[in-house]
């Protein structure tokens, strides 16, 4: 097996499994990572991170930050230690590469309206093309200066850093809950009082995620309900750290993976180093893959997935955990019946078109599956098992870490299939295919 720092064939040909069995503990929390890490940049104060993720998305963070003139240390334990600029703003225009991570181009967009400084954000091809539009014009309400230098509503845009003014303002969270989470966030450093309303939020539980956070940097967010609509009061306080330490949880989007694996081929998976407290919308999934079969016990040290490999099929709404979608899909690939995915219309503008990627690689695997405008209807095949001596079917990846470790767990079970760019899981997941094939028997 290839080590984290060893290329990997490409295609990387994933092995058949009998059963899986053994103990996987995820990396830390991307979504949780972002946020501390964008606190800390807010708060302009010294902070050290512990167990932050080891992934592209973060080390696009980190050369951010480093751009901006902060002084990063690393420390034991997968550690960062940041440190503020010793003095603020550039006479010049700083560009900051946002790569591919399309949560960064929106902490930053915000995050850099109050930090002073005159900053160019921009990205790769496809994060481009994704959109910031309902995020910059509620910014600009509230007083930022930002200019679009390309494509309306979307990167590379200007920047320059001041500060929010205080008041009321709405925005659309129909296509991303990111833009709500940079919004509130950026808040802290107002001049005022930000009262944010939200008619329709997307994803739901990583705006919770937020907050969570939020509050354990001493910023803690007033929320109202009313039906789907939301409306948030934030507080100007710059968001410091008790004791200037904070540590990041496991990836729950990352345990689904290993966890999935369990479902579909049968056998045991125990999931460590996860917060005993379900905070991170995801952990959600585990409630799915039980409803399909598999039986889930947790307690303070682990959680324990097992079942016999027999699926069902469901019809769920994902829009509150979207990125388990292509997870689901491969589950749903080996389950009795016809699963329904619903409501997930927004996967469209995500890495990739993870609607239209996911259904051409279940095809391409021989899966009998409808690609919706809001989501998938698979027809599940309990029997599907690659023919004996046909060649290995490649799947295309399209550049997507969600789609290299989903079709993965799909060829985990049937056999005779390639992944094609397997470095990609490197996005969210360095470690993916050392613990899939640690639990492979």
């Amino acid at each position: 097996m290839a080590g984290l720092t060893d290329p990997l064939p490409d295609p990387y040909p994933v092995r058949r499994a009998a059963r899986v069995s053994g103990v996987v503990e995820p990396p830390g929390s991307k979504s949780i990572s972002h946020r501390a890490l964008n606190l800390a940049l807010i708060g302009r104060q010294p902070a050290t991170i512990e167990n932050l993720l080891e992934a592209d998305d973060i080390a696009a963070f980190r050369v951010v930050l480093d751009a901006m003139g902060w002084r990063l240390h690393s420390v034991s334990g997968s550690g960062l230690r940041v440190e503020p600029p010793l003095k603020d703003g550039s006479e010049d225009a700083v560009r900051l590469d946002c790569r591919s991570a399309g949560t960064l181009l929106r902490l930053l967009v915000a995050s850099c309206a109050v930090t002073p400084g005159e900053w160019i954000l921009d990205g790769s091809t496809r994060l481009r093309e994704r959109p910031i539009g309902p995020l910059v014009a509620a910014l600009r309400r509230l007083g930022a200066e930002i200019d679009e230098l390309g494509r309306p509503g979307c990167a590379p845009v200007r920047v320059r850093g001041g500060r929010l003014a205080g008041g009321r303002v709405e925005i659309d969270a129909g296509e991303s809950s990111q833009y709500v989470s940079a919004l509130l966030m950026a808040a802290l450093n107002a001049e005022g009082p930000i009262e944010v309303l939200v008619p329709v939020l997307v994803s739901s539980p990583y705006v919770d995620t937020t907050l969570e956070v939020m509050a354990d940097f001493g910023a803690p967010v007033e929320v109202r309900r009313d039906g789907e609509a939301r409306e948030f009061r934030v507080e100007p306080r710059g968001p410091q750290l008790a004791n200037g330490r904070y540590r990041v949880a496991g990836d729950d989007s990352a345990a689904a993976y290993p966890a999935a694996a369990a479902a579909i081929c049968g056998g045991s998976v125990r999931l460590r180093g996860l917060s005993p407290v379900a905070s991170q919308g995801d952990r959600a999934f585990l409630g799915l893959i039980e409803r399909m079969g598999a039986t889930v016990q947790a307690t303070e040290e682990e959680i324990r997935v097992e079942a016999d490999g027999t699926l069902t099929a469901v019809d769920c709404d994902l829009s509150a955990m979207p990125d388990q979608v292509p997870t689901l899909a491969a589950v749903a690939a080996f389950a009795e019946g016809t699963t329904r995915i619903r409501n997930v219309a927004h996967l469209r503008i995500k890495e990739s078109d993870r609607l239209a990627a996911v259904a051409t690689g279940l095809r391409r695997a021989g899966v009998a599956v409808d690609e919706l405008a809001d989501g998938l209807r698979i027809d599940g095949d309990p029997g599907l098992v690659a023919p004996p001596g046909a060649p290995r079917i490649p799947i295309d990846t399209y550049d997507d870490h969600r789609i290299a470790m989903s079709m993965a767990l799909v060829g985990l079970r049937r056999g005779g299939l390639s992944i094609r760019h397997p470095e990609v899981v490197g996005k969210s997941y360095p470690g993916f295919w050392r613990d899939l094939s640690g639990i492979r028997r």
